[in-house]
């Protein structure tokens, strides 16, 4: 009976440690286990929607100067970057050749214009002739005869027709001296325009041979010190927000890996482009921005990260985009919001088969996607808060409607565990 006392008193003192003990190790292993969430504050202030794009920098027109004559390089006046004035020589083909033909044609010229003058002076003998015969007949009968008369009428239309051969010889020569003359001119290579060189693609002594194709000798770039264009392609879902920009005159920023820390931000939309470009089945359009060069900073070829602004509002509550992408799990939500879950199933289960959707159910999905849930904590649950949004940036989307203060903190991801 004593032994049994006593075996119970020592399950009894074991039975009360282990009651004493059991919150102590209930609560550690609660909060072992407890999430601690990951937040982010709703703010207040500007958001700017924005569609990012890559361009090219490329001069807003090519000018390029050929030779229309054959012959080698005498001289050049220009090299690479030299500023040009319209009308400048910038180079010149050696003349000798067309120069010697220029004055081949004067000397024709005037072979033609001397033949004009014997023929208009024979001409004239052939209607005195004429004129004295038929004083002649008409004042004594039978001294000159019929035939005769017909001679001296048919000698006079024979040089009136040598006259004008000749006066046509002298308008042949005077057409072959002035194109004499312009191939001589074509020796010398003029700038069609102001601007400045950028490519020069002949040396002196080198020979051009302009008789199939005419040769590029310069590439000129006009206005290259005022202004320049950025060619950017522009995938097909963002060029109807482009083109709104354009309409409403927003700006365009954009930065150039040779001065990644310089923000260029007066560009703006001056086309878009009807013609789509295919590649990789993504279909693009070109976009032409325009944007001052005064201080020549910009170079043709440059690759240009273009930011074209959308939209800009102030003073708005902006919510984290991480929080509108957050997606909680089932048993951490409270029961009553457990419910909405069900739809954020069905949008992710559309979301993966986009293809099987009509146009009416894609209309539909994309105005019902502004209606959106954030999450914020409360006790050992979360609960749902819905949300209605408009313009987005990288980070932030603004708030429409919802019962969202500012500095309330969202949830956005669960905490590692240490």
């Amino acid at each position: 009976m004593k032994t049994f006392l006593k075996v119970f008193a020592v399950l009894l003192v074991l039975a009360g440690l282990g009651a004493a003990a059991y919150r102590p190790i209930a609560n550690y292993l609660e909060s072992r286990n407890k999430i601690e969430w990951r937040t982010q504050a709703v703010e207040e202030g500007q958001i700017v929607q924005s569609v990012n794009s890559t361009g090219k920098v490329e001069p807003i027109k090519r000018v390029s100067v050929g030779a229309t004559v054959s012959g080698p390089v005498f001289e050049l006046f220009v090299d690479f970057n030299s500023k040009v004035t319209k009308g400048q020589i910038m180079a010149r083909i050696d003349p000798r050749l067309y120069q010697s033909g220029v004055e081949r044609d004067k000397a024709i010229l005037k072979t033609r214009e001397a033949e004009v003058a014997r023929a208009t002076a024979t001409l004239q003998q052939a209607t005195n002739d004429e004129r004295r015969g038929g004083e002649l007949s008409r004042n004594t009968d039978a001294f000159i005869s019929e035939a005769e008369l017909d001679q001296f009428k048919f000698q006079r239309m024979m040089r009136e027709a040598e006259l004008q051969v000749s006066q046509t010889n002298v308008e042949q020569a005077r057409a072959q001296l002035d194109n004499s003359q312009a191939n001589l001119a074509y020796t010398e290579i003029v700038a069609p325009c102001d601007g400045i060189v950028i490519d020069k693609k002949i040396d002196v002594g080198q020979t051009l041979a302009a008789q199939f194709q005419t040769p590029e000798m310069f590439v000129v770039a006009p206005e290259m010190d005022k202004r320049m264009h950025i060619y950017a392609s522009v995938d097909e879902a963002d060029i109807g927000l482009i083109s709104k920009a354009q309409e409403s005159g927003q700006t365009v920023r954009f930065t150039v890996d040779a001065y990644p820390d310089e923000l260029f931000d007066q560009g703006k939309i001056v086309q878009v482009r009807l013609s789509s470009k295919e590649e990789q089945n993504v279909i693009t359009y070109p976009v032409i921005v325009e944007t001052p060069n005064a201080d020549m900073k910009l170079l043709p070829g440059m690759t240009a990260n273009l930011s074209f602004q959308i939209n800009k509002k102030d003073g708005v509550k902006k919510i984290p985009n991480a929080a509108l992408r957050f997606y909680p799990p089932r048993e951490r939500v409270h029961p009553d919001d457990r419910k909405i879950l069900e739809g954020f199933d069905e949008q992710k289960q559309l979301a993966e088969i986009p293809k099987m959707m009509s146009a009416d159910e894609k209309a539909q999905s994309s105005q019902s996607s502004t209606k959106r849930h954030v999450w914020v904590q409360d006790g050992k649950f979360l609960r749902a808060r819905p949300v209605t949004i408009g313009i987005s940036d990288n980070r932030f989307s603004e708030l429409i409607s919802g019962e969202l203060e500012k500095g309330l903190l969202l949830v956005v991801g669960e905490k590692p565990k240490q």
